[in-house]
């Protein structure tokens, strides 16, 4: 199987925009893929968007996205405060919030939601990250839940099996208030990635998956 890289323009910096609903959804989606690209592109800036981070959780994104993603790297941290479940509500809010990202960054490379997930905040945040951006590159990511709303990704990101250890670490250690939820476990984050890890034949076994809708090659 061809393996694609990615590479900024010559002269300037590859942009990475992440998004996510909740304060930890950008970590368990594509925390490893993060990971991998800050450690292997160092002309990479990460602009990272939680839409719901409201007091405690605020405090968890905002330590997680720089654990994650070391200081000089991280080019913009936005932390919005709309209430989770309720975002399909207040749609005009949010969609102001991205046409707002719009005028602040040109990505090169976007990761969201998946527009089949079953939680309704994920969905719209899928939806407008394309009603938004409509000639960038977009990869949606997954997120296991009690709901059972896995499919079939078509692309993969292989990851050292230290990279997944690293990437669970992180997460489960930055947020403390998930702790008692009964998926919250570091045999779901893993088991997910080695899943898909088999899927694609990664050399580690482990691996994270996205949705395409449209890509250029």
């Amino acid at each position: 199987m061809i393996a694609l890289h990615l590479n900024a323009e010559p002269g300037r910096r590859l942009q990475v925009l992440c998004l996510g609903s909740h304060s930890d959804d950008i970590e368990i989606g594509c925390g490893g893929t993060v990971l991998r690209l800050a450690h292997e592109q160092p002309d990479c800036d990460f602009h990272w968007v939680v839409f719901s981070a409201i007091g405690e959780r605020g405090e968890e994104a905002r330590r997680s996205a720089r654990a994650f993603v070391p200081a000089l790297r991280l080019a913009q941290l936005r932390l919005a405060n709309f209430r989770d479940g309720f975002m399909p509500f207040i749609g005009p809010e949010i969609k102001a919030t991205f046409e707002e990202l719009k005028r602040c960054v040109t990505p090169d490379l976007i990761l969201t939601h998946n527009r089949q997930d079953a939680h309704q905040d994920h969905r719209l945040i899928a939806e407008l990250t394309w009603n938004t951006f409509r000639d960038h590159l977009i990869l949606e990511y997954e997120i296991p839940k009690y709901d059972g709303d896995l499919g079939r990704p078509g692309v993969f990101v292989p990851l050292a099996h230290d990279t997944c250890e690293r990437k669970i670490e992180l997460i489960t250690s930055m947020f403390c208030s998930q702790r008692n939820k009964h998926w919250f476990t570091r045999d779901t984050f893993l088991s997910l990635m080695r899943l898909r890890g088999m899927e694609c034949n990664a050399p580690s076994g482990y691996a994270e998956a996205f949705y395409s809708r449209k890509m250029v090659i």
